[in-house]
């Protein structure tokens, strides 16, 4: 019998990144008209409107968050956790409202170009093969490595960008993250792989990018406008 797919995300809105720019968390900077994190869980629904939907929140955010869903008519079914002192935390906590036997895709809230595709291709990969999966994009500059007395170079084919989501067996990541926080632990697969989790690549997209910056802000309007127009 096959088993039924049960899915659920964690989007990890816990930080406060300032860097944007501005007195507000940048998950919440409107750009393309409204929250950016609004775009973020918008596309996991698109997806599939059966996803269960966790956002990990700054403590102390709760009451402005509801009030932007208010004031933007945003109704997309959601539950809403407080971060921790690092994203490890943070994704520990989330991880608390999700049930064993779900298949559990953690994304950055500031990827809001995520698209349902990428979604599906990392569910499904996690969920066929039992096992940790991270989209990946090819590294197009060239890369030096820093050493004792300098830099070397480093071959750029051997090396890929990591975005999320990352998607993984939700009974095993919470088992991962049953262990001491280490500075190490830059994303999920990093911890996976520390439990012996085994780790697969999949295509990710270059237009999921990250936002950090004013200037990342910015190019996410100017995609946006171009998306609307498209």
């Amino acid at each position: 019998m096959i088993p039924e797919r049960k899915y659920s995300a964690i989007i990890v809105a816990g930080g406060k990144g300032y860097r944007v720019g501005g007195e507000l968390p940048k998950q919440f900077i409107s750009v393309g008209g409204k929250p950016m994190l609004m775009h973020t869980i918008q596309a996991f629904h698109d997806y599939d409107y059966r996803v269960r939907i966790t956002v990990v929140l700054p403590e102390g955010y709760m009451p402005l968050w509801k009030q932007l869903c208010e004031d933007y008519k945003f109704t997309v079914d959601h539950k809403t956790v407080y971060g921790g002192e690092s994203r490890f935390h943070s994704v520990k906590n989330g991880l608390a409202e999700v049930s064993d036997e779900e298949t559990v895709c953690i994304h950055d809230a500031a990827r809001p170009f995520v698209t349902p595709d990428l979604i599906g291709r990392c569910f499904d990969e996690a969920f066929n093969n039992n096992c940790g999966v991270i989209p990946v994009v090819d590294e197009v500059n060239s890369v030096r490595r820093l050493t004792e007395s300098g830099s070397v170079h480093v071959d750029r084919q051997e090396l890929k960008i990591v975005q999320t989501p990352q998607a993984f067996p939700a009974v095993q990541l919470k088992a991962a993250y049953n262990t001491k926080y280490e500075t190490t632990f830059t994303d999920d697969a990093s911890v996976a792989e520390k439990s012996g989790m085994k780790i697969k690549l999949v295509e990710g997209e270059e237009s999921n990018i990250k936002i950090t910056t004013a200037f990342d802000v910015e190019f996410a309007e100017f995609y946006f406008q171009y998306l609307s127009k498209r």
